[in-house]
């Protein structure tokens, strides 16, 4: 399954791992904005939500510290999105 297809599965959860002044000031709609330093503070805040879980922020670097850190506790299918924006231009459906 292609990053396309995941952003427009149905269920599928986007989470902004930037932090909310960034957020704010643009995002996907329907994302969940839980900052990295925040998911880092408490891992077990990701399943609250449905899976698959798309990772997102600025420019990749974040959402994918995000990734390896609930990768390596063993949370699966998260994925590491990158951009917001390019993830915001893959979506057909809306949240």
């Amino acid at each position: 399954m292609t990053l396309r297809d995941l952003a427009n599965k149905p269920g599928t959860t986007i989470i902004d791992v930037r932090e909310p002044w960034e957020f704010a000031a643009g995002h996907i709609d329907g994302a969940i904005n839980i900052p990295l330093d925040t998911l880092k503070a408490d891992l077990t805040a990701i399943d609250r939500y449905p899976k698959p879980v798309l990772l997102v922020c600025e420019s990749g670097n974040r959402s994918r510290q995000a990734h390896d850190l609930l990768v390596a506790k063993g949370i699966a299918q998260v994925y590491d999105a990158g951009p917001w924006r390019d993830v915001r231009n893959m979506i057909f459906r809306t949240h």
